[in-house]
């Protein structure tokens, strides 16, 4: 995570685009294999891996997001094809595929060689264990965005999509703040949770921590569990949850470089 967040620096003090920094820091989390996204990633009860990612662009609110994706190597890159070659936002299952064919996206053609789960414990009966990457970035233009990738629950039905790929649910950007979640994605979707948090600094004129602390308190009072990372328009972050831990970590211009794993 170091190692991303320093490439991820030294992109945007060169004049990167948030947009582009927040895709390539997912992508390199999804090709480490240590979190359930993209390598990483565990099979559903039939055996399939299912994935799914989101990007969305803070500057004019453009995204793009797909689901139940099978077969490709990164699925925050298919998720930035939606949003550049495609007139919705959302794809899942074969169309999905069917696009990322068209745009030459890289396969994975072994399954079972390729993928290497992260978690493997079992998972017992009605229980939501999860994984996700996601990341968030202001860029030097004043451009906020965030892109998050997951492999799903662990042992999910076939079909099942979450939050991450659901624009305002797990994933949001716009003027004031970028925001990607973490955690059983059921919980999230039922707040809104990501756009909830936009929406209680536009409307309430909340700070970005007392506004992320809200929306994680919505969540808990449900029963659920996770965490979630946000940048507004100042360069104030915030990495609240409320499970036992989740790996974390920003840097700034400052040189500042902290990672988390407690």
């Amino acid at each position: 995570m170091r190692v991303v967040l320093t490439k991820a620096k030294k992109q945007l003090s060169k004049g990167g685009s948030a947009l582009d920094v927040v895709q390539e820091a997912v992508r390199a989390l999804e090709d480490s294999g240590h979190h359930i996204a993209g390598k990483g990633s565990s099979p559903n009860t039939d055996g399939k891996f299912e994935l799914d990612a989101a990007i969305m662009d803070g500057d004019n609110r453009n995204a793009g997001a797909v689901g139940a994706l099978r077969g490709f190597k990164n699925p925050i890159d298919c998720a930035r094809e939606v949003l550049d070659h495609s007139p919705h936002l959302f794809l899942v299952g074969k169309g999905a595929a069917r696009l990322m064919k068209k745009r030459g996206m890289e396969r994975v053609h072994n399954a079972s060689k390729y993928y290497k789960p992260a978690v493997s414990t079992p998972v017992e009966k009605g229980q939501l264990q999860h994984g996700t990457v996601g990341a968030v970035a202001l860029d030097s233009e004043g451009r906020l965005a965030a892109a998050t990738s997951t492999g799903g629950l662990l042992n999910a039905v076939p079909g099942r999509i979450g939050d991450t790929p659901l624009i305002g649910s797990g994933t949001w950007a716009d003027e004031r703040v970028a925001v990607s979640c973490c955690g059983q994605g059921e919980f999230f979707m039922r707040c809104v949770a990501a756009a909830d948090l936009s929406a209680r600094i536009r409307y309430t004129k909340s700070d970005l921590q007392t506004a992320a602390s809200c929306v994680l308190e919505d969540i808990s009072l449900m029963g659920g569990q996770g965490g979630l990372i946000a940048i507004d328009r100042l360069g104030r972050v915030t990495m609240p949850f409320n499970t036992i831990t989740m790996k974390r970590g920003f840097a700034t211009w400052r040189d500042e470089i902290d990672v988390k794993v407690f």
